[in-house]
């Protein structure tokens, strides 16, 4: 009653509207107006020039490779995640407060240096690197692998940090009192703990997919930016904008702005759907 009252009042007062009006424009100069523009250019020609520009076969394949590589890391992501976020709840041992803290690290750190501190790894002019192609034939950097490794790296937080919480506040009871009745620990983190963590754990990987779809910066250190190869969709724009076609970039850039903003809408739906049923 007090707290509808409360709001009431605030609606009429000056410094809510300033509030209001101050956030929506700062939230137009930066997110809508840049959006607007892009969409404005892309389909400046027509429908026509946007799909002939997303289907020559150097785009197509730019694209395939970003979806695929995004999607395979999203599912390591999806596992490893979860197994990081366990292991950092539930138990207890030396150097756990520094782990915890390196988790955040790839947040940090410049994904330039990200590519760098994979190609001085796995680079083939490296040790590691040329032990890989020439005992195993497996190329990592300058190749698909690699886009997957840097990807993985730079997301590895978003699913960690999206489980973490919800372990935390989960009510032991119920494992507790199945560990009485003679469950193994396996049984109960597979039907106590891992169903209030399946909703979570998606939505964390989507997150994670969002982000890799357009990541740049290690990428087009590490695959090379061979066309038809190893060259991802957001270096394809990159190359584009070099090349001075805008209009191939615009139009690239409005599929990855799609696919992201569609893997959005349905992480918050995960989100709002799993904190109404908690």
């Amino acid at each position: 009653m007090n707290l509808a009252i409360l709001r009431r009042k605030g609606k009429h007062q000056p410094g809510v509207w300033f509030l209001r009006g101050s956030s929506i424009l700062f939230l137009a100069l930066i997110v809508i107006i840049p959006l607007v523009v892009i969409f404005q250019d892309g389909f400046r020609e027509g429908f026509s020039s946007f799909e002939y520009q997303i289907s020559l076969p150097i785009a197509k394949h730019a694209i395939l490779l970003t979806l695929w590589t995004s999607a395979l890391m999203t599912i390591i992501n999806a596992l490893m995640g979860l197994v990081t976020a366990y292991v950092l709840v539930r138990y207890e041992f030396p150097g756990k407060r520094l782990l915890n803290a390196i988790v955040d690290l790839p947040l940090a750190i410049p994904t330039l240096v990200t590519g760098i501190m994979l190609v001085i790894l796995y680079g083939p002019q490296q040790s590691l690197g040329s032990f890989m192609i020439e005992k195993l034939n497996f190329r990592i950097v300058f190749a698909p692998p690699g886009i997957i490794l840097a990807l993985l790296f730079i997301t590895f937080p978003f699913v960690v940090r999206t489980i973490q919480p919800i372990l935390e506040e989960l009510d032991r009871s119920q494992e507790l009192a199945a560990a009485t009745l003679g469950a193994s620990p396996w049984r109960i983190f597979q039907k106590v703990v891992l169903p209030a963590l399946i909703l979570p754990t998606l939505g964390g990987s989507l997150l994670s997919f969002s982000r890799a779809v357009g990541e740049f910066g290690a990428v087009v250190i590490v695959a090379g930016n061979i066309p038809l190869r190893t060259q991802t969709a957001a270096v394809y724009v990159f190359s584009q904008v070099e090349s001075e076609n805008r209009l191939g970039a615009s139009a690239v850039s409005i599929v990855l702005i799609l696919i992201s903003f569609t893997v959005l809408l349905i992480a918050n739906t995960i989100h709002k759907y799993w904190g109404a049923h908690r």
